[in-house]
């Protein structure tokens, strides 16, 4: 990119993104503008893109709405995101999961989730506790 252009556009990026990726089910926070009152509507799915950077970033989530398939493209840095909350974890497998386009039912979501092992994680913590 070019550097004028993001030194510019540095100001409009936002700092406190939560970090997710591909794969993962999130919540995502708009807000929803309908005459002079403004309120925050949820869309919940799996994100199954993730592209462009700097300003320019997007991400696609995808659901299931009454037996229909329903995908909203997101600006990461736009102003009418409130938050993005992410519900499950899933273990990376592809950079883009298109192939959910042509999953029937619950194979749809059937996406990989990152499993939360007890004792790796309190292994990982007495090793971290070891060397501090």
């Amino acid at each position: 990119m070019n550097p004028i252009i993001k030194e510019i556009t540095a100001a409009q990026v936002k700092s406190d993104v939560t970090s997710f990726k591909v794969g993962d089910g999130v919540r995502v926070h708009t807000k929803v503008r309908e005459g002079d009152k403004e309120r925050v509507q949820i869309f919940a799915g799996i994100v199954i893109a993730r592209k462009g950077n700097g300003i320019h970033e997007t991400f696609t989530v995808r659901r299931i709405s009454y037996g229909e398939g329903v995908e909203r493209v997101f600006p990461v840095n736009s102003p009418n995101i409130e938050k993005i909350e992410v519900e499950r974890e899933s273990e990376p497998m592809k950079a883009r999961l298109y192939y959910l386009r042509d999953r029937q039912g619950k194979a749809a979501v059937a996406v990989k989730e990152k499993r939360y092992d007890a004792v790796a994680a309190k292994a990982a913590a007495a090793a971290a506790a070891a060397a501090s």
